[in-house]
């Protein structure tokens, strides 16, 4: 939403928008551009009288405890007969409309991947439109309207609004659509991994005969999404030796070779780490490639990929005698999306010789899929390599002590973020790396880290 209203900005129309405690960085891009936000959903806000309320999904009709509405402005709204949309609708018919769209999707690596994608059409001279899940370090910004005919789009198979309660990404109609992996997940909404696959399959029905499907070659649930009928080309990627007509990848995360059908077609030398990664990277390469740019091209773009912020973004650095201690901050809220991001920085670790080095994993379960308590089995495996593991338990509805018991003494659960952040110090030593992991801002505890260990 909050890209949205960045491109409704850039278009020339004033925006404000209402929300409940906005964190950076979208908040500072936000504010950086001109648009007042309001804090909650005071019915007040009707006296704006916009032209239209663009609603977005967190938004429902659900009432509190003591059955006044929670989202008092929608009910305002809707009694006054006041115009309203949904986001991914507004985006559709005031951006999107007569563009190629590029559509990234999937369980995870959306929001990189696609960054990576309108990095390297931007490198190619392509001047493309994008709208991104968090803020790209290239562009300095999540949106922009583009002066090119390409449009690059993360799209999140969430519901669109409580009044249109498809995926939104059946909005956007790509011509080039990436499915980069698939696995359960928003388990508030959807009850089993079929049911995703279906609205998967539903963006494919999408896609023009002359469009292009790129999707990863290793996934089982994707294979099961095309099965149901596909009309496009589709382009295989990944490190399965079952993608011999499709691109993969050969060497390692920081430097590997890129084939396609067996034929090395480009190298990659970047600063990114992790496996997942380059497999982001052979997709975005194989997206590109639909719009005209080779192979090569997009790989000497990625040579200058920046990453996004809030992915293995250091957050600070503590001098310490012995070994710096270095505090990061990651999205990671999935456990597949936390066993990667842990492994990648283990095997970064372990390529510069520090393989002596802690990782404490400190993370908080905060997606409605991980506060439901659906995937708690799959936690200890996702922290594996992390040597401790910190779980910020406030207002969990599951025993967090108990789903973190196989890790033994590895695990400490705290229910405050004071106290969590007291159980690090407590045991933190020169050389450590503090991974934070939350899709939300975490109750600042980057900076309550740094500040608690330079005292």
């Amino acid at each position: 939403m909050g890209g949205l209203a960045a491109l409704a900005r850039e278009a020339g129309h004033t925006v404000t928008g209402c929300d409940t405690g906005v964190y950076p960085p979208m908040s500072d891009q936000l504010r950086g551009l001109g648009i007042e936000l309001a804090e909650g959903y005071s019915a007040d806000q009707l006296a704006f009288k916009p032209d239209v309320f663009v609603v977005g999904n967190v938004v429902s009709r659900a009432r509190q405890a003591d059955g006044t509405p929670r989202y008092p402005l929608m009910e305002a709204v809707l009694n006054s007969g006041a115009p309203y949309t949904s986001g991914p609708q507004w985006l559709a018919e005031h951006v999107l409309q007569g563009r190629h769209v590029l559509a990234v999707a999937g369980t995870h690596g959306k929001t990189t991947t696609t960054a990576m994608l309108a990095w390297i059409l931007e490198s190619a001279g392509l001047q493309p439109g994008f709208l991104v899940g968090g803020v790209p370090l290239n562009f300095g910004v999540s949106a922009r309207r583009g002066a090119g005919h390409c449009f690059v789009i993360e799209a999140d198979e969430y519901d669109t609004a409580f009044f249109d309660k498809r995926s939104k990404f059946v909005h956007y109609r790509p011509r080039t659509a990436v499915l980069n992996n698939l696995e359960f997940d928003h388990a508030d909404i959807f009850d089993n991994l079929a049911a995703i696959e279906r609205q998967f399959h539903h963006l494919v029905r999408t896609v023009p005969s002359e469009g292009r499907v790129v999707v990863n070659a290793a996934e089982a649930s994707l294979q099961r999404v095309l099965a149901q009928g596909c009309w496009s080309e589709r382009v295989p990627f990944g490190h399965s030796t079952a993608n011999p007509d499709g691109f993969t990848a050969h060497g390692e995360p920081h430097d590997f070779d890129v084939h396609k059908a067996g034929v090395v077609v480009a190298s990659v030398q970047w600063s990114i780490g992790g496996m997942h990664n380059q497999c982001n990277a052979l997709a975005a390469i194989a997206a590109a490639e639909h719009v005209g740019i080779a192979p090569d091209v997009a790989a000497r773009a990625l040579a200058t990929f920046q990453n996004v912020k809030r992915r293995m973004e250091v957050r600070g650095v503590v001098r310490a005698p012995g070994g710096n201690i270095t505090v990061y901050d990651d999205f990671a809220h999935h456990p597949t999306a936390i066993e990667t991001t842990v492994d990648g920085l283990r095997r970064q670790l372990n390529s510069t010789g520090r393989a002596a080095e802690r990782i404490l994993a400190i993370f908080e379960p905060r997606s409605n899929t991980m506060k439901l308590g659906a995937m708690t089995a799959l936690l200890p495996q996702s922290l594996a390599s992390a040597d401790m593991a910190f779980c910020h338990a406030g207002g969990l509805d599951w025993n967090a002590h108990e789903a973190l018991a196989p890790m033994a003494g590895r695990a400490h659960v705290a229910d405050s973020i004071d106290q969590l952040v007291a159980q690090v110090r407590s045991v933190v030593q020169p050389g450590d790396h503090l991974l934070c992991m939350s899709n939300g801002g975490f109750g600042s505890i980057h900076g309550k880290l740094l500040n608690a260990l330079k005292t």
